[in-house]
C-alpha cells in the first residue's frame, strides 16, 4: 500500500490574486498544506501540482515534490480532477502507482491531521472507496423557488428541535482520500462507497474571498499548525535571538555579549523531552561556540548558506523540515523560516521576517526570548 498526497495549486485565482501564496500566520497557504501533509505518517510522499514557477520554488522549499502542470489544465475552468489524473499519469510514467491518493486543498489554512489519518485508514482498509472531510451540520438551508423562499432540508411549517433533526454533514473541502483504481475508472472525486470523516471546527474554514483573509489573519495565532505532530528539532540563530544584538568591545577588541540565564532552563527542558537542538549562525566570533557549549547544544557557526546547512543537519538527524522549529530575527533567516514547520521571531524583527513567522515572540532578544520559544514548543508537543 502506497499513499501519495497531491495539492493542486495554480498560479491564477479569480477572487484573490496569487491566493495559494497568500500568507496566514506567516506561512503561505500552499506551505501550510505541505507542512500538514508531511506530518501524516501514512502519507509516503507529498506532491504539489502547479503551473507557476514561484509556487514551484516555495513548494520545494517546504519539502514537497512538484508535478509541472501543463497550460491545458491550468486555467480557471480546469477541474481539480484533471490535475489529479495528470499527476497519476506522471507517476505511472515514472513507474510509480500509489494505491491511495490524498487530495488536499490549499484553501483550508487548518487541516485536522488526526481526521486525515482516520480517513486514510478507512480507504486503505476497504471500508470505503472515498473518505472526505466534513463537519456535522444542523443548519436550516433555504433557497428561492418560483419567486418564493422555501426550506431545502426542513419543513418551514414545522420547526424541529436540533436534537430531533436527522444528522447532516457539510463538506469542508479540506481533504479527500481516494482509492486510485476507483478514481481512475470514475474520473470524479466521489464514487463507490463514500464516507464522511468529521473534523474539528477550525479545520472547516476555507479561504475563498478577501474577507476570509482578514478574519484568518486576525486569529492567526490560533492557526499555528498545531496538528502537524511533534516538533523534533529546535534551531536558532544566535545574534538577536540569544543576545540583544549588541556587543561590548574591550580596548583589546574582545567582544562581550549579554545572554539570559533563563534560556538555559528552557533548553534543558527541551533536551529532557528528546528534542534535537542546534545554533545556526553566520557569526564567526568564538562567543557563539562558547555559548553553545555552555548550553550543551550543537553549533554551526560562520555559516554563509544557512538553509543548505539546516537541511543537511536535519537529513543527518532523520528529521523532516516540517518537524523543525526555527527562531530567527533577520533577513538571512528567511529561507530557513520558510522551510520549517514552525517559524518564530521576536517583535523587533524586520517586517519581512515577521510576515514569515508563525509565532511572534513577546520577550526581547537576550532577555528570555529563547526560554519563551522553548515553552511554546513544549506546549505544542504536549497537545499534539
Amino acid at each position: 500500500m502506497t499513499v501519495f498526497s497531491l495539492i493542486p495549486a495554480r498560479g491564477g485565482s479569480v477572487s484573490i490574486p496569487r491566493k495559494n501564496l497568500v500568507k496566514i500566520g506567516g506561512m503561505p497557504l500552499v506551505g501550510r498544506s505541505i507542512t500538514y501533509s508531511s506530518s501524516v505518517s501514512s502519507i509516503s510522499q507529498t506532491w504539489v501540482s502547479t503551473d507557476d514557477p514561484e509556487i514551484r520554488d516555495v513548494s520545494i522549499s517546504y519539502g514537497a515534490h512538484v508535478v509541472d502542470r501543463p497550460p491545458s489544465i491550468s486555467g480557471s475552468e480546469a477541474s481539480s480532477e484533471s490535475a489529479l489524473i495528470h499527476a497519476l499519469d506522471y507517476w505511472k510514467a515514472q513507474g510509480i502507482e500509489p494505491s491511495t491518493l490524498v487530495f488536499i486543498q490549499a484553501t483550508s489554512p487548518v487541516l485536522d491531521c488526526q481526521a486525515l489519518e482516520r480517513a486514510i485508514q478507512i480507504v486503505e482498509s476497504g471500508q470505503a472507496d472515498v473518505a472526505f472531510s466534513a463537519v456535522v451540520s444542523h443548519s436550516f438551508i433555504w433557497k428561492f423557488e418560483g419567486g418564493q423562499i422555501v426550506g431545502v432540508n426542513h419543513d418551514s411549517q414545522k420547526r424541529e428541535r436540533r436534537q430531533d433533526r436527522e444528522t447532516e454533514f457539510r463538506e469542508t473541502g479540506a481533504f479527500y482520500v481516494l482509492n486510485v483504481t476507483g478514481f481512475r475508472n470514475s474520473k470524479h472525486r466521489f464514487f463507490g462507497r463514500v464516507l464522511p470523516v468529521t473534523t474539528s471546527f477550525m479545520s472547516s474554514f476555507e479561504i475563498d474571498e478577501p474577507e476570509d483573509l482578514i478574519w484568518a489573519n486576525r486569529i492567526s495565532d490560533r492557526l499555528v499548525p498545531q496538528g502537524v505532530g511533534r516538533i523534533q528539532a529546535f534551531v536558532t540563530d544566535f545574534d538577536g535571538v540569544h543576545t540583544d544584538d549588541t556587543a561590548l568591545v574591550s580596548q583589546d577588541g574582545v567582544e562581550f555579549v549579554q545572554v539570559s540565564r533563563s534560556d538555559g532552563l528552557g533548553v534543558n527542558l527541551l533536551r529532557e523531552s528528546g528534542i534535537r537542538m542546534l545554533i545556526l549562525s553566520r557569526e564567526k566570533n568564538p562567543v557563539v561556540q562558547a555559548r553553545a557549549r555552555k548550553l550543551g547544544v550543537e553549533c554551526i557557526a560562520g555559516c554563509d548558506h544557512k538553509l543548505e546547512a539546516l537541511l543537511e543537519w536535519l537529513t543527518a538527524e532523520g528529521i523532516a523540515p516540517s518537524q523543525c522549529a526555527y527562531v530567527g530575527n533577520d533577513l538571512n533567516d528567511l529561507e530557513c523560516m520558510r522551510a520549517v514547520g514552525l517559524a518564530m521571531a521576536p517583535q523587533s524583527s524586520p517586517p519581512e521576517v515577521l510576515r514569515s513567522a508563525s509565532v511572534k515572540l513577546s520577550h526581547a532578544p537576550g532577555v528570555g526570548l529563547v526560554r519563551e520559544a522553548c515553552g511554546i514548543v513544549l506546549e505544542m508537543n504536549q497537545s499534539s
